[in-house]
């Protein structure tokens, strides 16, 4: 009787330690993979969830500011407080200023199309822009560059229902932080769950304080851009400054945008007012750079700008208007985890 060649354990036999290994293996690459198409594929509700956090973290120190002052009252007290005073102040905003800011968008938009036809006038006269292409055309692709999400936001409906989502979301979380806290430390390994705390408070404590410099930075360079152009007579000029307040929470490129538009707006009116415009955005832009923000924000955060402004470009192109504004909390999450990362590593490598 012939003799059978001896048996080799197959694909299916986990009893074996080398196919055991591979199947181990071929499970963690699976599992990327998976879990880089889900993140793009949920990519709008992530990035909801992401600016929830960043609301929290915002409700969160105005809570805590309360507290500093009236210590005795409760949380939920002065949260309640916090949300009201916001819901109050953004009523009044747009109930007093409102119907002359709308009147003056349409004055805006007309200037800032006029002048941008004037500059493709002049790119086409000295070949730098095709002849076929219009500032219509211009403005498309520069719009069009962003990404997927924006379809999402590029209505009315679709941006109100996207800040109502962030804001309940941020509600929900600012009322009971601990217990969200505690229901992601449930699902880690017992002895990750105080490493993970720790980088949860100071991750908190990251946002509280880049959300505040960005606050007085939005109520500073918008106060002082809509006051200088009064003065010095440029067309507009709460609206411009209203504007700029709203687009410094986008560090880097939400100071050029406010720009271009300052210095668009400006030498409609004139040559000497231009000058005039361009000189007002230098000087807020350097007041707030070399006093606002390191005042506030640079001592907690300290982010390299050209790290931020390549992750802003990089999550605009790849998740639209709500990736640009939530770039700069997600590199200062990121950037705290890392740190931890490292200390925690350091700590162990010191104990063996």
């Amino acid at each position: 009787m012939a003799r059978l060649p001896r048996e080799a354990p197959g694909p299916s036999d986990f009893t074996d330690a080398t196919t055991n290994r591979e199947f181990h293996r071929a499970a963690v690459w699976i599992g990327m993979v998976v879990a880089v198409a889900l993140v793009w594929l949920l990519a709008e509700p992530l990035l909801l969830i992401i600016g929830g956090v960043v609301f929290a973290a915002l409700l969160d120190g105005g809570v805590r500011l309360l507290g500093k002052a009236f210590p005795r009252l409760r949380r939920g007290i002065r949260l309640a407080i916090v949300a009201l005073l916001t819901v109050c102040f953004l009523a009044g905003f747009f109930f007093l200023a409102g119907t002359q800011l709308v009147g003056q968008f349409e004055a805006l938009r007309t200037v800032v199309m006029e002048q941008v036809t004037h500059i493709v006038d002049l790119g086409h006269r000295f070949g730098l822009v095709p002849p076929n292409q219009g500032a219509s055309q211009v403005s498309r692709q520069l719009v069009g560059s962003l990404g997927r999400v924006t379809a999402a936001l590029g209505t009315a409906i679709g941006a109100i229902s996207s800040l109502v989502a962030i804001i309940v979301l941020g509600l929900f979380i600012a009322m009971e932080p601990r217990l969200y806290e505690r229901g992601v430390a449930w699902m880690l390994p017992m002895g990750r769950r105080g490493d993970f705390y720790r980088t949860a408070e100071k991750m908190g404590f990251t946002l509280r304080r880049l959300m505040a410099g960005r606050l007085i930075g939005m109520a500073a360079e918008g106060f002082f851009v809509g006051v200088a152009l009064s003065v010095i007579g440029v067309p507009m000029a709460p609206l411009l400054g209203v504007l700029t307040g709203l687009l410094a929470f986008l560090p880097n490129i939400g100071s050029i945008v406010s720009g271009v538009l300052i210095v668009l707006v400006g030498i409609s009116a004139g040559t000497n007012i231009g000058i005039g415009a361009i000189f007002v955005y230098v000087t807020v832009q350097t007041f707030d750079g070399y006093v606002v923000v390191p005042m506030v924000a640079r001592r907690a955060v300290d982010l390299p700008p050209a790290l931020v402004l390549g992750c802003q470009l990089l999550f605009g192109a790849l998740f639209g208007i709500l990736g640009l504004a939530l770039a700069d909390p997600i590199v200062a999450m990121v950037k705290v985890l890392l740190e931890e990362k490292s200390e925690h590593a350091a700590e162990d490598a010191k104990i063996s």
